[in-house]
């Protein structure tokens, strides 16, 4: 899978939007230069994170009444033995840069919103 992910309270968000733009450009070139259809649907996995359980469901609900697919939570041990809990939203599309970034916009907002991390997004290669 290849996947950008950047948790960082501290920068504005007009500067992390164009973060996971920039990132955005990278992981469809390297998809692309891997060999993957150009005209392939592509299952995208954008992911949402917190430590607290009751904002994450809320903010699984939100994303859910917004018609975007959702997936179960899982609870994730990084490094330093802390946990997180996270949830991706998963959207079925073409490899469209301009479509991608909307999303991202619109779920960088909602996890604002909720105070909880957007992620990045991810895909596999499709042939």
């Amino acid at each position: 899978m290849v996947k950008t992910q950047i948790i960082d309270q501290l920068i504005s968000p007009e500067d992390l939007l164009e973060t996971f733009i920039e990132e955005t450009h990278g992981i469809v070139d390297a998809v692309l230069e891997d060999g993957s259809n150009p005209d392939a649907v592509y299952m995208i996995e954008h992911h949402l994170s917190c430590t607290d359980l009751t904002t994450l469901e809320k903010a699984t609900v939100a994303c859910f009444n917004k018609g975007y697919e959702v997936t179960d939570h899982e609870e994730l041990i990084l490094e330093d033995g802390s946990i997180i809990l996270s949830f991706d939203v998963v959207i079925e599309m073409n490899l469209d840069e301009d479509a991608i970034i909307d999303d991202i916009d619109d779920l960088l907002k909602l996890a604002q919103s909720f105070s909880i991390n957007y992620d990045g997004w991810g895909t596999y290669p499709e042939k």
